[in-house]
């Protein structure tokens, strides 16, 4: 767990000075900034979702997962704890962003393979050098987005802590059954894909390009090793 509590202190840093020195920046220069992450949202995702190894996994993914997430309305349940939070913290300026600047924060902080990867080996054998790493790429990101979109970046600490916490925890109780995980693990890869095309949905978001719901695929990155686990049991190959 230390590696998840070493993220979330970057995040909370990360987001609270960008909170601090985003309201100092111009609204033309803000919306510049957030036009760059949003094109590098887009690169990040399109580089995860070529690593596929079969694009029918992906495809089948996102189907099933966005149906499953629409179902369980993730997305609304995610802006209810923003808007929650918002009511609670946000004061003058940061309402109306906080909220956006929670979930989507939220999203790209846990949707990745580092995430997986860094919170099953800090679960498996306490080796947090994966999320340490990450952990310093959340810190600048957070500083970026919150830049824009406030102070809720800060609060992302909050599902970085719940979902890295509950997959290392889950990893120290059934370590036994998860085996050796790399990067190039067959449901590590094709999670990563699917994982990227996510990220995609977020790039249009910043980009105001497109309001993607992308809470509601969020069922699609437990989908996709599902689907490699069937496969391999069936002996298919892909």
């Amino acid at each position: 767990m230390i590696g998840t509590l070493l993220n979330v202190i970057t995040v909370i840093i990360g987001g609270t000075l960008g909170a601090r020195l985003g309201a100092r920046l111009p609204n033309p220069m803000r919306e510049t900034v957030m036009h760059g992450i949003g094109l590098m949202t887009l690169v990040i995702g399109v580089q995860m979702a070529l690593g596929t190894r079969n694009i029918l996994i992906v495809l089948a993914s996102v189907l099933v997962g966005g149906i499953l997430g629409e179902w369980l309305h993730v997305q609304a349940r995610l802006d209810a704890l923003g808007q929650m939070l918002e009511a609670r913290f946000a004061r003058g300026e940061q309402t109306g962003t906080f909220t956006r600047g929670f979930v989507t924060a939220s999203l790209v902080f846990c949707v990745g393979p580092m995430t997986i990867l860094g919170s099953i080996q800090d679960g498996l054998v306490g080796d947090y050098t994966l999320l340490a790493i990450k952990s310093m790429l959340d810190g600048f990101a957070g500083l970026a987005f919150a830049s824009t979109l406030g102070i809720g970046v800060a609060f992302a600490a909050l599902t970085v802590f719940v979902v890295q916490g509950g997959i290392s925890l889950t990893a120290m109780l059934f370590g036994s059954a998860l085996g050796a995980v790399t990067r190039t693990t067959p449901w590590v890869i094709e999670m990563t894909a699917t994982g990227g095309v996510l990220i995609l949905g977020i790039g249009l978001i910043l980009l105001d390009l497109k309001p993607v719901r992308v809470g509601n695929l969020l069922p699609a990155i437990f989908i996709a090793p599902l689907i490699v686990s069937v496969l391999t049991l069936l002996g298919i190959s892909f």
